[in-house]
């Protein structure tokens, strides 16, 4: 039997149906799943460290593997999604992440880990673009970007997820058992793939035969690539941001400040509430307000906090204030699916979001090298503080590179 009937999936209807709730669960499961395996990493560095008498060259050789592959797989299946189906390919991405995060668990040594953890970066890079493009092609208009921040909540619950995984398994049965468990998403596969319908949107360019490769057009007109080369800069600026704050600031409490480790705790707990609840009301107010406006807001406000936030030395003050820098710097995230999907046709969409996203992680990743290279010369405040003109140089893409899109029927 059937599940439910494209035909009764009135996108644009005010009343939110089963099928748009599905597509928002799966998306949002998989990016938390996504989330887990791309933190767990991190969590269970030094445990790994141990047992592969690893030094911190190696380790982070383990996170740009890891962040190569995301890029590459990102761009691959996003393209992959566009011919084939949202639905089939997004199965495809969490088979593969979940396996050979299952894989991670048997390395008998380096060398295997580090191609095991760029197989699964693999799958991790192409699950955010197709899920965001799932929901974006079956929710109205009216409420694209609050749906979209939902699934970008999910993330947050993998970084809970990845802690308690690695608390509860890997701390009492070692890290292997804690990546062993990430092979338990390749179950959610069989659900999404029997409970979930292709986007009529999709399916009907299908009918068409129109299903066809199309990155192309991510550049076809001089005005599409400059929306592209801005959408690129602000997801570059985004993940900079996020990864910076995120991988850094602990180690500034524990260095600079010379505090102890545990109050890094605090913090993290502290600016994940705040990027938590900035999620959700961006998304509320770019369906209210628009695009631009919301983006160039949070983005100025971002660039101004982040300076005067790392001049700062009492930890008490770090802390309440972390909620604020969480919720500006990451509450952006919660628009990104809406905006990436509004600017292209269906024949390219998972293409836009996918490629354009990771390609922005990839110069994020990248970039994490200036960090270092201030931190040593100078501070870590003193490199975190200069992310603050990267915030205005994404300010300026909206104003000058990014058309609105508020309230778009999509093509």
């Amino acid at each position: 039997m059937k599940t439910e009937s494209n035909s009764a999936k009135q996108v644009e209807s005010e009343q939110t149906t089963p099928y748009q709730k599905k597509t928002l669960f799966a998306s949002t499961v998989g990016y938390a799943l996504d989330g887990m395996d791309m933190m767990i990493l991190g969590v269970c560095f030094s445990l790994i460290s141990v047992s592969f008498n690893l030094s911190k060259t190696d380790l982070g050789t383990l996170t740009s593997v890891t962040l190569l592959g995301a890029v590459l797989g990102g761009i691959l299946f996003g393209v992959l999604a566009d011919k084939y189906g949202r639905v089939r390919v997004f199965s495809w991405t969490i088979l593969i992440f979940s396996l050979f995060t299952g894989l991670c668990a048997i390395s008998p040594n380096y060398e295997s880990f580090l191609i095991f953890r760029f197989l699964s970066g693999l799958g991790l890079g192409g699950e955010f673009g197709i899920g965001m493009t799932l929901v974006s092609e079956s929710w109205p208009k009216n409420k694209r970007s609050r749906a979209t921040s939902i699934v970008a909540l999910g993330f947050q619950a993998g970084i809970i997820l990845s802690t308690l995984t690695v608390n509860f398994v890997g701390q009492s049965y070692g890290w292997r058992w804690a990546f062993a468990v990430g092979v338990l998403p390749a179950l959610f596969v069989a659900w999404t793939r029997k409970g979930l319908d292709e986007p009529e949107i999709w399916q009907n360019l299908k009918d068409q035969n129109k299903n066809e490769i199309a990155v192309g057009k991510l550049f076809k007109t001089p005005k599409t690539t400059a929306t592209t080369i801005g959408l690129t800069i602000a997801c570059a600026v985004q993940n900079f941001g996020f990864y910076g704050l995120m991988v850094w600031m602990p180690s500034m409490i524990a260095s600079e400040l010379k505090l102890p480790f545990k109050d890094t705790l605090y913090w993290t707990i502290s600016t994940t509430i705040g990027m938590s609840l900035g999620i959700l009301i961006f998304g509320w107010l770019c369906d209210k307000f628009g695009r631009r406006p919301s983006y160039i807001i949070f983005l100025l406000i971002s660039a101004v906090s982040i300076w005067f936030y790392f001049q700062q030395t009492d930890m008490i003050i770090l802390i309440i204030f972390g909620s604020a820098i969480g919720f500006f710097v990451n509450g952006m995230m919660g628009g990104y699916g809406a905006l990436l999907a509004e600017h292209y046709p269906t024949d390219a969409r998972s293409s836009a979001e996918n490629i354009i996203f990771n390609v922005g992680r990839g110069i994020a990743g990248i970039s994490q090298v200036l960090i270092a290279y201030f931190a040593t010369m100078y501070s870590i405040s003193y490199a975190l503080a200069l992310l603050s003109a990267t915030y205005l140089l994404s300010a300026a893409a909206f104003v000058f590179l990014i058309p609105e899109t508020k309230g778009k029927a999509l093509e």
